[in-house]
């Protein structure tokens, strides 16, 4: 058995800032390490003195809700988990309670498709920490008595900070969710700061405002197969990009790639999709978006991207189809001559 992860930063890659030519403005950067990933902060036009406060703001922030948020990692998130697995009331931070409220609309939004409670199953899989699983794959049997289980939201009924759920299997896991939530609260505190031209790029998943001085932020999506950029994507005024793919975290058994997208309804990654890419104007929706529409596959990512109100898809299946919509194929650009069939979709709106 093999384990790959994929380079940091190379699920996106931003291209806007990235060249041979000397940079007529002044872009600040700034890195760190949160949530499993790298952090850049790419800032333009911002006097140096006020850059670095606000990153060093940024990357306290960060540090700060990696702490809370972490399920596995001793804290608040973790103590609810064994509140929860003992049917009894737990009780979670109040400046956690919105994340999870936004957990649970999109869990609703994607029919389940996004359930950011099956912390257990992603733990039988291996995938709850930074480090890729070693071993053989999960029992068969406790997937399915999982599965038999079902945990939802709908197990769970919050009121205020106190929380019970009628289900002992339910455990968080907001991974699927986490980093887009951050990114959000980044671009306010940016925003807050006066600052108005920026990206917040968490491992290639990111949110861009704004512009790089007179042109567009230029936004690059991986082929999920080859090596380089399959398409980009420009953005000018406020979008979010990201991408879920089956090469950032897997394992091989016997020649099959086994990664940590894992489908609720089956126990088992979803098979069916390579990478999903959406575009919406706020970071947390897309991440769990992107996570759903992968699970839905080439059958279902239209009625659920409508369901949560996503304008722009592309989904590459496992054959190298290329599923997209009207408005996506209208903003991205490929790199080069696409040897894969493309299926158009009807419109999202």
């Amino acid at each position: 058995m093999t384990g790959k992860l994929s380079r940091l930063g190379c699920l996106l890659l931003i291209l806007g800032i990235i060249g041979c030519e000397p940079q007529k403005y002044p872009v600040h950067h700034d890195q760190f390490f949160a949530f499993g990933t790298l952090i850049d902060v790419s800032l333009y036009g911002v006097e140096q003195p006020l850059a670095e406060s606000v990153c060093r703001q940024i990357e306290q922030d960060f540090m700060a809700m990696h702490a809370s948020w972490h399920a596995w990692q001793p804290g608040p998130l973790a103590s609810l988990n064994r509140d929860l697995s003992a049917l009894e009331a737990g009780t979670i931070e109040s400046s956690t309670l919105p994340l999870l409220m936004e957990a649970h609309r999109l869990s609703r939004l994607s029919s389940g498709l996004f359930n950011p409670v099956m912390g257990n199953l992603i733990a039988l899989w291996g995938f709850h920490d930074n480090a890729l699983p070693l071993g053989t794959l999960p029992d068969s049997a406790a997937i399915s008595e999982f599965i038999a289980q079902a945990p939802s939201i709908n197990d769970i009924k919050i009121d205020g900070t106190l929380i019970t759920s009628r289900n002992p299997s339910v455990a968080y896991d907001l991974g699927g969710i986490a980093k887009g939530y951050a990114i959000d609260r980044a671009i306010d505190r940016l925003r807050k700061a006066g600052i108005h031209n920026a990206i917040v790029n968490a491992g290639g998943d990111l949110r861009a405002v704004g512009q790089h001085g007179e042109r567009p932020w230029r936004i690059g999506i991986r082929h999920p197969r080859e090596n380089g950029i399959l398409a980009s994507i420009e953005i000018s005024g406020d979008d979010s990009v990201f991408t879920s793919g089956d090469y950032e975290r897997y394992f091989e058994v016997d020649g099959k790639r086994y990664h940590h997208i894992i489908d609720p309804r089956t126990g088992y990654p979803a098979m069916d999709t390579t990478s999903v890419t959406v575009i919406h104007g706020n970071a947390v929706t897309a991440d769990a978006a992107a996570t759903a529409l992968f699970i839905a596959g080439p059958d279902q990512w239209w009625s659920i991207a409508k369901s949560m109100g996503i304008r722009y898809v592309m989904l590459i299946d496992t054959h190298g189809t290329i599923h997209i919509n009207p408005a996506m194929q209208s903003r991205i650009h490929f790199e080069s001559v696409v040897n894969a069939n493309i299926s158009l979709s009807a419109p999202l709106q």
